[in-house]
């Protein structure tokens, strides 16, 4: 912008410049030129005088022009006209000779005749004795100064075209900086520092946008305020039937179901008691660390979560089989993250597939290791609309279906590089891809672009596999 700035202004300047510049310097030198013609004219009047004073006679005459100023030396000439010699006097030396001046039109007034070295001006005299006076010009007195004037007028326009630039550059700059500024605010409130504002300054149309963009900043924090709020009521509220479930739990007696609900009970406090605390917490984590750079062991997490479910699975006679767990697989996802992207998935089977129907978890890593696709498949009636149970907050309509269960698995999931899909199974129902990077090349903040070269050989990866696993 500042060099568009720029450019523009030296092509205005240089146009005015030129316009004004060309036709004066035509006019000094015309100026220079009628100078010198005019003191020639003076000078010819001048023995005019003399010649009429002296009558034509050499002697007073000689005298006379002897008398003249010091520059009309060697430049006055008196003889008499072509074909007529009347005996007037010739003194002076003659620059044009005879043949030369018969070939001009007859002498009525003034005339100029360029010759070697310059110009001479001839004027005709009519006394009792005509005569033609001769009054030599040099170049340098037409064209004294001329080249002074035009150094000048150069230097003018050259002076003009540099203020020019500086003053654009300087209103550039302000204009850029004001629009750098409010760029850089906008990426930073991107990331999730949602203090970041930027002065009104600048052009009128820029300080608008920076006014409306403090008055949205401010907006978008008021609001994230008001749903952590909203988040941490809503949250508390729960608070009441958990503490009777809890008490509630404490009469079931003995054996393995009744110590697994006081467990869940206990899980779902923690749970709660944390989305308050996060609720309540006024910093917000930027967007590149998710997770806040924290790494876990899947196997072991999805191990876990199986172990839990298994008394469910048990009790509606379904079939659970887990495949895949037996060695340590890192991923840049923090425990708790990763555990309630699986509790959604299991649960979607539960909620979603009619009792008795079996499911299985198998996870299988790449062969470069950078990445892992943790698959939940069931023998249910599948799903019609892939594209739309994936769509952000879709549900199905039914009891306890929020819509918002696969959108924390793809949060979890985009948070490494990584994507979810739904497909087919080969146990005849949906079978759902989680795809995990566990290079955590995105959570140590690499750049952007390196990042998309590892998202797309990650999920190249993810189609040959995605092909492995679906051919029966």
């Amino acid at each position: 912008m500042r060099r568009a700035l720029v450019k523009v202004c030296i092509a205005v300047t240089a146009m005015v410049v030129v316009a004004f510049a060309v036709p004066l310097a035509l006019v000094v030198k015309e100026m220079a030129r009628d100078r010198a013609f005019t003191g020639a004219e003076r000078l010819a009047a001048s023995v005019t005088h003399l010649l009429a004073a002296t009558g034509g006679d050499r002697g007073p005459l000689q005298r006379g022009l002897a008398s003249m100023p010091a520059q009309a030396a060697g430049r006055i000439a008196v003889y008499a006209p072509p074909g007529r010699e009347d005996g007037s006097a010739d003194i002076g030396e003659r620059r044009v000779d005879e043949g030369r001046l018969r070939s001009i039109a007859p002498l009525e007034g003034a005339t100029v005749v360029p010759v070697e070295g310059g110009f001479v001006l001839l004027q005709p005299v009519v006394t009792e004795r005509s005569a033609v006076v001769e009054v030599f010009v040099p170049e340098d007195e037409v064209t004294g100064g001329v080249a002074t004037a035009w150094l000048v007028l150069a230097g003018t326009g050259l002076a003009l075209v540099v203020a020019s630039v500086v003053i654009a550059d300087r209103l550039g700059t302000r204009m850029v900086g004001a629009a750098e500024r409010l760029a850089g605010a906008a990426r930073e409130l991107g990331t999730g520092r949602l203090a970041v504002r930027v002065p009104v300054e600048g052009p009128a149309e820029l300080r608008l946008a920076a006014a409306a963009f403090n008055s949205m900043a401010d907006q978008v924090a008021q609001l994230l305020a008001n749903e952590r709020e909203l988040a941490a009521d809503l949250s508390h509220r729960l608070r009441t039937p958990l503490t009777v479930l809890r008490l509630n739990t404490a009469s079931l007696g003995d054996g393995d179901a009744a110590e697994q609900t006081r467990a869940a009970v206990a899980q779902l406090e923690r749970e709660v008691d944390h989305i308050i605390r996060t609720a309540r917490e006024q910093r917000t984590q930027p967007s590149d660390a998710p997770g806040g750079g924290a790494f876990c062991d899947a196997s072991e997490v999805i191990r876990e979560r199986m172990d839990f479910w298994s008394a469910l699975a048990e009790d509606e006679g379904r079939e659970a089989e887990l495949a895949g767990v037996g060695e340590p697989v890192r991923v840049p996802v923090a425990r708790a993250d990763l555990a309630a992207a699986l509790d959604a998935l299991l649960g979607n089977v539960f909620r979603h597939t009619p009792e008795g129907t079996a499911f299985a978890v198998d996870v299988h890593r790449a062969a470069a290791g950078d990445s892992v696709i943790v698959l939940v498949s069931d023998a249910g009636p599948g799903i019609d609309d892939p594209d739309a149970a994936l769509r952000r907050g879709h549900g199905d309509g039914g009891p306890g279906s929020t819509g918002l269960g696969l959108d924390i698995v793809r949060r979890v999931a985009e948070s490494t590089g990584g994507d979810v899909r739904i497909g087919r199974s080969v146990l005849g129902g949906t079978e759902v891809r989680f795809l995990l990077s566990s290079d955590g090349g995105h959570a140590h903040g690499v750049s952007r672009r390196r990042g998309h070269r590892v998202r797309r050989g990650v999920r190249r990866r993810w189609r040959f596999l995605s092909r492995s696993v679906d051919r029966p």
